[in-house]
Formats: structure tokens, C-alpha cells, sequence
């Protein structure tokens, strides 16, 4: 079976032109779309299907960088350990450290400024962090990419928790 990158005739790796990545996605969909097939018989229809479905996951996790970095490192066989290796170098954890305290005194001052800015400050540490998974992935060095990402997915979470805060 093919993987996601195959199905779309892309290279494997992290870095991905976009608009090459929609414009693979429309030609997989303008092949297999079910609307192609309501004269087919319900065998092909199902096929259609599938492969519509196929199509449309291997884009959702093609297209964002979190999710396409993770299934890189499932393909090399590396399980990201999201659940129970919470292994993350001692600057990232003090890091953290501070950024939950900044959290809470900005949360019980109900503080929108500091907040916000908390916010800015977490969106630049991702995207600095996602950098360091591309260049983990770009070196083939799959466990520093899962550990980068894990990193990732930590402040992903942790923009979640403001932005559900703002609600």
C-alpha cells in the first residue's frame, strides 16, 4: 500500500510546497470523487469511496506541519511515545516552568494584555520549534525529531488552553 506521500506523488520529506500539495490532492479527487461513480455498481462505488476517504486523511495529515512531521517518523517506525515519554531537555522544562506560572498569574489577574502576549510569545516558540523538526527531519534524525516534536505538540496544547480560556 502506498503511503500519503506516494498517494500524491510528492518527495517524503518535511518540507512541502502547498500549493503542489492542494493541486495533487484536486487530481487524486477529481479520479476518485464518488460523484464519478453514481452510474458504477455498488462494488466500485464503495472503492470510490474508500479511496475518497484515503485521499481526503492523507491531505488533512500532509497539510499541517505537526501531523505530517509525526507520520514521517511513524513511517521510520519511530512511536512518538506522546503518552508516556515525557523526556524533554531541562531548558524546555523550566521553560515551560515559567510559562505556566506567566499562565496563571495572567489568568487570576485576569490580565488580557499579558495574556495575549503569552500568546505571542508561545506561537514564536513553535514556530522556532518547528524549525528544529525540520532540521531534525532534513538530518534523518528521527528520535531528536519526535522529541522536537512532542516539544511541539506540548505548546500546541498549551495554546489550546488560553485560547479555551478566552471562551
Amino acid at each position: 500500500m502506498q503511503n500519503h506521500f506516494e498517494l500524491f506523488h510528492l518527495p517524503q520529506q518535511f518540507t512541502l510546497n502547498q500549493t503542489d500539495l492542494d493541486a495533487a490532492f484536486r487530481e487524486v479527487q477529481t479520479r476518485v470523487h464518488p460523484d464519478k461513480f453514481v452510474q458504477a455498481s455498488d462494488a466500485e462505488k464503495r472503492v470510490a469511496m474508500q479511496w475518497s476517504t484515503r485521499a481526503n486523511e492523507a491531505y488533512q495529515t500532509l497539510k499541517k506541519p505537526l501531523q505530517r512531521a509525526t507520520y514521517l517518523c511513524e513511517l521510520q517506525g519511530i512511536d512518538l511515545q506522546t503518552e508516556s515519554n515525557t523526556n524533554m531537555p531541562a531548558a524546555f522544562l523550566m521553560q515551560q516552568m515559567e510559562w505556566r506560572e506567566a499562565f496563571d498569574d495572567a489568568r487570576i489577574a485576569k490580565n488580557l494584555t499579558d495574556m495575549m502576549a503569552l500568546e505571542t510569545e508561545l506561537r514564536a516558540a513553535l514556530k522556532m520549534q518547528l524549525n528544529k523538526v525540520a532540521e531534525a527531519l532534513n538530518a534523518q534524525d528521527f528520535p531528536l525529531a519526535a522529541q522536537q516534536i512532542r516539544a511541539c505538540m506540548f505548546l500546541e496544547k498549551f495554546m489550546n488552553d488560553i485560547a479555551a480560556l478566552d471562551e
